[in-house]
This record gives C-alpha cells, structure tokens and sequence, in this order.
C-alpha cells in the first residue's frame, strides 16, 4: 500500500526587514542614539521609520524631563515621574522592535503621527 502524501509548496514568509533595520530601530530608543538611523538610508523602511518618530517624542519628552527638574520642590520628583515612563516605554518599545512589531506607544503613539519625514 503505497500512500500518496503530497508536500504543500513551502510558503515564504512576509518579506521582512533585514537585521540591520532591526537593530535600527532599537537603537531609535536609546536616547541621543535616535540620529544614528535618521541620518542613514534606513530611516527610508516604514519600520525603522515608525520606530524612530516614537523615539523622537520619547527623547523629547526626557528633554522636557531635564528641565523641569530645576524648579524648586516638585520639579525633581516630577521630573523622576518622567524619566521612569519614558524609561519604561522605551524599553516596551525596544522589546517590540527585536519582535518585529509595529505597535503603537501609550500616548507616544498618537504624538509621533505628527512628525512627517
């Protein structure tokens, strides 16, 4: 008895960007270290390129962070509150990029729609 099992055509996955993208991207949250991909070819991949604007409004917002911190009374522990969720997020953000995913930031999100390069 001879069974006739065929193989289905190997499905190539979505194209995705190359590794070098991906590492991109992660670095578009570490701080200052988002102009090393926007000042490369890769900020022309719609992957790295949504990364970077979210860790362009996360470097901002440690920006923000910094110079709040020099008033007097609430501005440091303020300014902490700050630091610890755009340190948080970043890290969201990172975990999403080794993952190759594209989601959106609390509140981060909806303020990188506003840049356009």
């Amino acid at each position: 008895m001879e069974t006739n099992t065929q193989i289905p055509p190997s499905q190539s996955p979505a194209p995705k960007s190359s590794d070098n993208n991906k590492v991109m991207a992660i670095l578009a949250y570490i701080g200052i270290l988002v102009v090393v991909p926007f000042l490369t070819d890769a900020k022309n991949d719609p992957f790295v390129k949504f990364h970077i604007k979210q860790g362009l409004v996360l470097l901002i917002g440690e920006v923000v962070a910094m110079f709040i911190a020099v008033f007097p009374v609430f501005g440091p522990l303020l300014s902490s509150l700050i630091s610890l969720v755009c340190l948080v997020l970043s890290v969201l953000g990172i975990i999403n990029a080794v993952n190759h995913e594209t989601k959106e930031l609390p509140v981060v999100g909806q303020w990188a729609k506003m840049f356009h390069f």
